[in-house]
């Protein structure tokens, strides 16, 4: 039965399954209903998923749900009736599966939407360090490890991801993290040569500027900055502005307006308002190679996520399109932790969204001490993009 029918130190080590058994992975929530992030993931490996045209069954068996808090409008429980899925009292419980020691083979951890609070910096304080310590706990005690997959940005406390990166690098287990948008469908496809020798970039999204939103035009951005001519080198300093500092910044040259013009050209749903004419948000990122680039967050032109880059006094845009009617943005995220599960090989280095989790941590830094720059010398985070990015084939539904 579908959900739609009745809902309205130690090196990752394999299980031993019986000959054709699936893997079995556990499932982490913060809360569960439709359209949270917990059934566009978790539903998925319940169900199977579409990418283009193409129908992938469920993977691996969904062995245990955790669920924090439960929504007025919770699925998690019923999916988990439905599917014969074990309703686990406990992270433990859920990676244990009652056993003591570690009976799974991947973790999906999900911490987005619930009740949980703001600080003054405008950024929500998930608890997926909590939630992520309380699985490298089990590991420890079960002398054995499995890849993990987390949601969005690791902590909106870059002591608390890095945390997290190096245990994962401690334990030896896949890592891997990130949204949707960068590896959703790309109108039109535009994969920047891995050594583009690009001079400036942009990204653009929509109104949305808690942290969270924000985390979304810089994980998008970066998705194509990190293909720049020399690979990653982390980066140096960021400056957030606000309102008139936006377009103060533009005239002196901060950033370009013609980016920002070929990556609204990209748009489905952009409206007639001028940039100018609405609150806008910008953020400055110098990176420790010397390249600069920039996100607007401008919900009263668009609700999109744009890019733009030049290179070589050429300027290339496209649109990373999010389907609104079945969210198949997040399908090819979940093929990506289905490789990552599978082979021990995730489809993006996890190194992406430390450093887009830092960045985003001083940005909102930079917002909150009243605009000024932020010089970032503990994000020398540097790595090398894969060859061909990882992203939706075709254009989407």
């Amino acid at each position: 039965m579908r959900r739609r029918e009745f809902v309205g130190g130690m090196a990752a080590a394999p299980l031993l399954h019986a000959a054709g058994e699936k893997k079995r992975i556990a499932c982490l929530s913060s809360t569960y209903h439709v359209r949270s992030h917990s059934d566009n993931f978790i539903t998925r490996f319940l169900e199977g998923y579409w990418i283009h045209e193409k129908y992938y069954e469920p993977p691996f068996e969904v062995a245990s749900l955790w669920m924090d808090q439960t929504h007025p409008a919770d699925i998690g429980n019923r999916l988990a009736a439905a599917y014969k899925v074990k309703r686990a009292t406990s992270v433990a419980d859920a990676l244990t599966l009652g056993t003591g020691k570690l009976a799974v083979d991947g973790v999906i951890l999900v911490c987005e939407h619930g009740e949980y609070p703001h600080n003054e910096k405008q950024q929500q304080l998930y608890p997926r360090f909590e939630f992520f310590q309380q699985v490298v706990d089990v590991f420890r005690k079960s002398g054995r490890s499995c890849p993990v997959f987390v949601d969005k940005h690791l902590s909106y406390d870059w002591k608390k991801a890095k945390q997290m990166y190096d245990w994962s690098k401690e334990l030896k287990f896949p890592f891997m993290a990130g949204s949707s948008v960068p590896v959703t469908f790309r109108r039109p496809k535009l994969d920047p040569p891995l050594g583009t020798p690009m001079e400036t970039a942009m990204s653009v999204g929509g109104g949305w500027v808690a942290d969270g939103g924000i985390f979304h035009i810089l994980e998008t951005l970066q998705g194509f900055t990190e293909r720049r001519k020399g690979g990653e080198t982390g980066v140096k300093s960021v400056q957030m502005m606000t309102g008139d500092a936006v377009w103060k910044a533009q005239r002196e040259g901060l950033w370009k307006r013609e980016l920002l013009d070929a990556a609204l050209k990209r748009g489905e749903r952009v409206s007639s308002v001028k940039p100018e004419d609405g609150k806008s948000v910008l953020g400055l990122i110098e990176y420790n190679d010397g390249f600069k680039a920039s996100l607007v967050a401008m919900g009263h032109v668009t609700g999109e996520y744009l890019a733009a880059y030049q290179a070589g006094g050429k300027i290339e845009s496209t649109l990373c399109y999010i389907p609104s009617e079945n969210s198949n943005n997040f399908s090819m995220l979940v093929h990506g932790i289905t490789q990552m599960i599978a082979t021990g090989k995730p489809s993006h280095p996890i190194e992406r969204t430390l450093l887009v989790t830092g960045t985003l941590a001083a940005l909102m830094e930079s917002r909150y001490i009243g605009e000024k720059r932020v010089e970032t010398p503990h994000l020398k985070v540097a790595y090398q993009a894969s060859k061909e990015s990882w992203f939706a084939p075709g254009v989407g539904s």
